[in-house]
């Protein structure tokens, strides 16, 4: 028996994942890319006892660090993931699994690409596998959170439209400290979204812009890459608000449709605009939630942060930056 504790963070894409070739699989139509994030993490606890054939056992802390009912879901998803690694890796044995996020979850802040990028990262450890980044990458992917594929690497990442296992991993394209830019987040909502986003990838599709999206992506791609590695925000920036506005706008004319914004949301994106007037370099995004987050220089990431916290309906205001990753734990969850 051995126990493995790590953590893992949540990231931003700045190009999105909505639509999947294979949802089952987690086969994205089309290509992502990402910044990894350092202060909204997932820890998780894994222990592994070879050769005990009884049920996996799962528990869910908040972020006070208090036992909280975890929902069907939930457990089907951390059930699913164990059951892949297990065929994956030919185990035989039982896992136990704590898990607590550090930031509210189900809000369109990526918990799921941080809470099982933590927990393929410790239950490899628990059961002995040897797993490069590629590897970590598949298994994190296989969770159903695609986007836990990229949460297992640091710096600024691309997970490919890969058709098969064999391309299908997430790969870093500049370190975390090529780049110091932070992200400035303004919570609006800390409820759980009234639509997943398993099933706004389901959904897609379905939306008269989606195959126009999918055709302008090769060029935004490029040039997010680009700006990455000439460090250009604002090149990056017009980019990643149309990529926001556009992941939302397939949302909204989806069948049946989604709205993830709210009230305040559009308060938070005509703030950043002012922020830009005043001579800031704010840019905002969103993922499938009302939440945004707002990608500055880290040497502007105070004033970002009073300023949005002045804007009516915003809760909170996390200041987070580019990480380097998941990290290991010597403490493991009680």
């Amino acid at each position: 028996m051995k126990t493995a504790t790590a953590s893992a963070p949540s990231n931003i894409a700045f190009i999105k994942y909505w639509g999947a070739i294979d949802l089952d699989q987690v086969r994205p139509a089309n290509a992502s890319i990402s910044m990894t994030l350092s202060e909204c993490r997932s820890l998780t606890t894994v222990t592994f006892e070879p050769e005990v054939t009884s049920a996996d056992e799962i528990a869910l802390r908040d972020e006070s660090g208090r036992p909280t009912t975890l929902s069907d879901a939930f457990r089907r998803g951390i059930e699913r993931h164990l059951a892949r690694i297990r065929e994956r890796h030919q185990l035989v044995g039982r896992f136990s699994v704590i898990t607590q996020n550090n930031f509210p979850a189900q809000a369109g802040l990526a918990s799921s690409a941080s809470g099982f990028a933590a927990l393929a990262v410790a239950a490899s450890s628990a059961a002995n596998l040897e797993v490069d980044d590629i590897e970590l990458s598949h298994l994190a992917r296989i969770s159903g959170s695609g986007s836990a594929s990229r949460s297992v690497l640091g710096g600024f990442v691309e997970w490919p439209a890969g058709e098969d296992d064999a391309s299908g991993y997430a790969k870093v394209l500049a370190p975390a400290e090529h780049w110091p830019l932070s992200d400035v987040i303004a919570i609006v909502e800390t409820a759980g979204k009234e639509v997943s986003s398993r099933d706004g990838h389901r959904r897609a599709p379905s939306s008269p812009h989606f195959a126009t999206r999918q055709a302008l992506l090769p060029d935004r791609l490029d040039r997010v890459r680009a700006a990455i590695q000439e460090r250009n925000l604002d090149d990056l920036g017009s980019v990643l608000e149309l990529e926001a506005i556009e992941l939302h706008l397939i949302a909204m004319s989806s069948q049946p449709a989604i709205f993830y914004w709210k009230p305040a949301t559009l308060e938070v994106l005509a703030a950043v605009r002012r922020l830009r007037r005043e001579g800031l370099s704010a840019w905002a995004t969103m993922d499938a939630g009302a939440n945004v987050h707002v990608i500055c220089p880290s040497a502007q990431e105070a004033k970002v942060a009073e300023a949005l916290a002045q804007v009516p309906g915003v809760l909170q205001v996390l200041r987070d930056r580019v990480g380097n990753g998941p990290q290991w734990h010597t403490d493991a969850l009680p």
